[in-house]
C-alpha cells in the first residue's frame, strides 16, 4: 500500500503567525516525510485566504524535486479553471523532468466564488473551462502536441521540454457528479476520495467504475482510488481524539468561510446546483463542526490500523494520503504525529496489498 502525506499550507495558527515561518515550515515537514519514508506529499492550491496560502502546487513542488530524491510529488489539486492551458501542460512536463517522472497530478473543478473572481475567471464556465482545459492538457502530456478547443482555439504547437513518460496511471480527480465521473472516466484519472468514518458500512456500488466500463468497455477497471482525510496518533487515545477532533473542527471552520457553505450563493451558480443539499444553516454551524472534528482518525497506533483498514475494506485503494498537520496544529505536534504514524502505523499499512498503479514496476513498465 502506497502512504502520502497530504499539506495544505493552512495557515489558521493565527494573524500573529508569519507567512514566512509556516511555508518554511510546510516545505520541511514534506523534506522529513522522505526521511520517515513516506511515498508522496501532495499540495493543494489556493488563493486570497488563511485557509492555505499554497497558490501553485506545481511551483511548490519544484522545488521540493530540488529538495528530494525518491518520494513522489503530487498535486491535491490543480483547480483546472484557473490555468491557461499551454502553460498548465508545460509546468507539469518541466516538474516531470526536474523529478524524473516522480509527479502525480490530481485536479479538481474548483468551489469558492472569492477566489474565482479574485482571479477573473467566470465561474458559470467553470464546467465548460475544466472540460476543454483538460481535454488539451491530458492527451499533450502524452504527446507534446497542444492544439484545439472551442474556448481556447489552441493553434497547434509541440511543447518543450517534451513530455519524460506516459501520465497513464498517475494522474487523478475529485469527480462525484454522474457527468464528472463521464469526463474522467474518458480522460483515464482514478480518484481521490475524502475518508470519514464507516464503521460498520457496507461497501456501495462503484459508482465509477461502471462508469468507466462504459467509456472503456465491459471487464475494464479504473485505477484504484487515493484516500485523503486527517490522521493523529499518540499513545493516549483520549488525547488523539482531543486534539485531532479540535484541529479538524477549526479546519471545517475555516471551509465554512472559505466555500460559503452557511449560504446558497455558491448553488445559484450555473453547473454548482448540487450543492444547494450542502448548506448549512447558521444554526447548525457549531453542530456541524463538532461532529465534522470527530471525523479524524485518531487513537493510539494499533485504533488508527483498525480504522484504516475498514477504510481500505470500503474503497480498496492503492493509497491513502492523509494530511497529518491542519486547522493551526503547531509545528512540534504536527512533527511529532508524522513521526508516530511512520513509526508504529505505516509499517502495517504499507505491508498491505493493493493493486496500485503508482508503484515502480507499473511506471518502468509504462515508460518502457
Amino acid at each position: 500500500m502506497h502512504i502520502g502525506m497530504g499539506t495544505g499550507f493552512a495557515h489558521q495558527r493565527g494573524a500573529a503567525y508569519d507567512d514566512a515561518r509556516l511555508i518554511r515550515e510546510e516545505f520541511e515537514n514534506c523534506v522529513l516525510a522522505e526521511e520517515l519514508g513516506f511515498d508522496s506529499v501532495w499540495i493543494t492550491e489556493h488563493h486570497f485566504s488563511d485557509y492555505s496560502i499554497c497558490t501553485n502546487p506545481l511551483q511548490a513542488l519544484t522545488y521540493l524535486a530540488g529538495r528530494t530524491k525518491r518520494i513522489r510529488l503530487g498535486t491535491q489539486v490543480i483547480v483546472v479553471p484557473w490555468h491557461d492551458p499551454v502553460r498548465l501542460a508545460e509546468q507539469i512536463i518541466l516538474l516531470d523532468h526536474v523529478s524524473n517522472g516522480r509527479t502525480i497530478l490530481g485536479f479538481g473543478r474548483g468551489l469558492a466564488r472569492h477566489e474565482f473572481q479574485g482571479l477573473r475567471i467566470d465561474q458559470s464556465q467553470a464546467r465548460e473551462l475544466y472540460n476543454e482545459i483538460l481535454s488539451l492538457v491530458i492527451p499533450a502530456l502524452e504527446t507534446g502536441w497542444i492544439e484545439g478547443g472551442e474556448i481556447f482555439q489552441q493553434p497547434r504547437r509541440e511543447l518543450r521540454p517534451r513530455p519524460l513518460y506516459t501520465f497513464e496511471g498517475r494522474k487523478f480527480c475529485g469527480s462525484y457528479s454522474e457527468s464528472s465521473l463521464e469526463v474522467a472516466a474518458r480522460l483515464g484519472f482514478g480518484r481521490i476520495v475524502l475518508m470519514l468514518p464507516q464503521r460498520g458500512a457496507v461497501p456501495e456500488p462503484d459508482d465509477y467504475a461502471a462508469a468507466w466500463q462504459r467509456v472503456h468497455g465491459p471487464g475494464t477497471e479504473p485505477p484504484r482510488p487515493c484516500v485523503s482525510g486527517q490522521v493523529f496518533v499518540d499513545d493516549s487515545a483520549d488525547r488523539a481524539l482531543e486534539i485531532g477532533s479540535r484541529h479538524v473542527a477549526h479546519t471545517m471552520r475555516a471551509a465554512i468561510v472559505n466555500y460559503e457553505m452557511d449560504s446558497d450563493v455558491v448553488s445559484k451558480i450555473p453547473g454548482y446546483e448540487a450543492y444547494a443539499k450542502r448548506v448549512i444553516p447558521p444554526e447548525r454551524i457549531e453542530d456541524t463542526v463538532a461532529a465534522f472534528g470527530e471525523t479524524v482518525i485518531s487513537g493510539t497506533p494499533q485504533m488508527v490500523v483498525e480504522r484504516m483498514e475498514e477504510l481500505k475494506r470500503i474503497y480498496d485503494p492503492q493509497a491513502f494520503m492523509p494530511h497529518y498537520y491542519y486547522g493551526g496544529m503547531p509545528q512540534d505536534e504536527a512533527v511529532r504525529n508524522m513521526r508516530m504514524f511512520a513509526a508504529k502505523v505505516m509499517p502495517e499499512i504499507k505491508s498491505w496489498t493493493a493493486t496500485s498503479s503508482l508503484d515502480d514496476a507499473f511506471l518502468k513498465a509504462r515508460a518502457a
